[in-house]
């Protein structure tokens, strides 16, 4: 463990910076709230899972031994974070005349998928909500006396029975509680669902026995369980959206505390983790963020256009995590420019430690430098500043250069001792022609230059872009062609 840079780390529940000291000394325990697999994640959705990555290759690069878990919510989401409504399962399984059990698998698959394209790491474990429910149950029987109250609907949690709740959100606002349906019989308004009956006369793809009836988890309920289960009250740092910190990490807190029969969240560890950190929002001006809107941002869209898609991940490290993002087309053509660059000055540094350049400057001094913004609350914008003076500073020796590199790659995570111009060429969904045909009319057109046929040089350029290939004639990167 080094003792240069200590780990600070924005503390949502205290809204200030803290240093990081681990629950069991050397570990660092993480939990990030992960999808409801019923649809496709969006491209803003993903972002949270970057972050997490972010800081989870931090706290490995730190020396901290990392257990970090994500869950895969494949049951119990309403519609909104009412109380009310269909399941989002149930919802989407109906429309598709497919099992519930299948669009589970379908989503969670596509995630997964997405999760591979960003270079995000694999969590220690994937904690699937079904594979949980009798230990929902037992956690909730543990808790139903002191905290809880049944209604014909279900069993709720009286939020008047723990203290501070609502501190993490600081103010129960009139905007959090519009996304609370009012429900007959309830205590207090934000008072939220346990276990939620199955209605009489109805039956649900999944659902369970319990003691207050069959039925389904709430959501809420889930992420307390599975973080509890499989990394021990309390853990280090739980990770999820900015959107999750009005609502769901305050009922998930309430439920910690009950558990725990801890008193007031001013000792942090009473809300079952030490640090709750949120990233802010992607910003997409159009509206196709929001799943609602049919055709929404995937991030296989994006490599449908052409974008590799760690050109997403470094957009994502432009920007600070707590930081707004907004989402541009231009924008992520900027962020695939600077990873060609960066790729293309690896190339030239292998070029030259094979013939043995050298340099006066040691390289240490910049993942030294490195250590230092990241060790300042997940400085990602200025440590892609460091990596681009690594990649472009002379008077380091090319070879100390790669090794510093990778170090530095090990946390950012965009493979540029493995990335190549090749990787980087992704060819549209839309596009006809092949990249044979391609490179052979460039061939050509490179013989009709070199042999002032400038006429034939002209008709085979007209020829590339009336197929959507755009020659680029004179790219200070050298790349010669991109599909548009």
């Amino acid at each position: 463990m080094t003792d240069a840079a200590p780990l600070t780390l924005f503390n949502s529940l205290t809204r200030q910076l803290e240093p990081f000291h681990p629950v069991h000394p050397g570990e660092a325990r993480v939990y990030t709230c992960g999808p409801t697999v019923y649809n496709y994640p969006h491209i803003g959705n993903m972002r949270a899972y970057v972050f997490a990555d972010i800081l989870g290759r931090t706290l490995s690069f730190k020396g901290y031994k990392l257990t970090h878990v994500i869950n895969i919510t494949d049951v119990g989401h309403l519609t909104d974070d009412a109380d009310a409504g269909e399941d989002k399962l149930e919802k989407a399984a109906a429309e598709n005349a497919q099992s519930i059990w299948q669009i589970a698998q379908h989503y969670t698959e596509a995630y997964w998928a997405d999760i591979k394209a960003l270079n995000i790491r694999q969590p220690a474990q994937w904690t699937i909500a079904t594979k949980f429910v009798p230990q929902m149950i037992e956690f909730a029987k543990g808790i139903a006396e002191k905290h809880c109250y049944e209604l014909d609907s279900g069993l709720y949690f009286d939020v008047s029975t723990v203290a501070d709740y609502g501190r993490l959100a600081r103010a129960e606002t009139s905007e959090g509680q519009s996304r609370i349906d009012p429900v007959p019989g309830k205590r207090n308004q934000l008072d939220f669902a346990i276990w939620r009956k199955t209605p009489p006369g109805e039956s649900r793809q999944m659902e369970w026995d319990s003691p207050w009836g069959r039925g389904a988890p709430g959501w809420h309920l889930e992420c307390s369980v599975m973080s509890g289960e499989v990394l021990g009250f309390p853990f280090d740092i739980h990770t999820g959206g900015i959107d999750h910190r009005e609502i769901h990490h305050p009922c998930e807190i309430a439920q910690n505390q009950a558990h725990c029969h801890t008193n007031g969240l001013d000792k942090a560890a009473n809300s079952g983790a030490n640090i709750w950190m949120h990233n802010n929002f992607l910003v997409e001006r159009s509206g196709k963020m929001s799943k609602s809107s049919g055709e929404f941002l995937r991030l296989q869209l994006l490599i449908d256009k052409g974008y590799h898609p760690l050109a997403y991940r470094m957009m994502c490290l432009q920007a600070h995590y707590r930081s707004e993002l907004e989402f541009s087309w231009e924008g992520l053509g900027a962020a695939l420019v600077r990873l060609k660059r960066m790729v293309m000055g690896v190339e030239k540094l292998r070029e030259r430690a094979h013939k043995g350049q050298g340099g006066n400057f040691d390289a240490n001094t910049y993942v030294g430098t490195f250590e230092n913004v990241m060790s300042d609350d997940l400085n990602t914008p200025e440590g892609l500043a460091v990596l681009d003076l690594l990649v472009g500073v002379s008077a380091i020796p090319p070879s100390d250069a790669v090794v510093a590199i990778g170090k530095v790659d090990a946390v950012l995570g965009l493979n540029l001792l493995t990335l190549t111009r090749t990787d980087l060429r992704i060819r549209p969904k839309a596009a006809t022609i092949t990249v044979a045909e391609i490179e052979a009319t460039l061939a050509q057109r490179k013989d009709a230059r070199a042999a002032k046929d400038f006429a034939t040089s002209d008709k085979l350029r007209d020829k590339l872009t009336a197929e959507g290939v755009e020659v680029m004639d004179g790219d200070p990167l050298g790349w010669d062609w991109k599909l548009g």
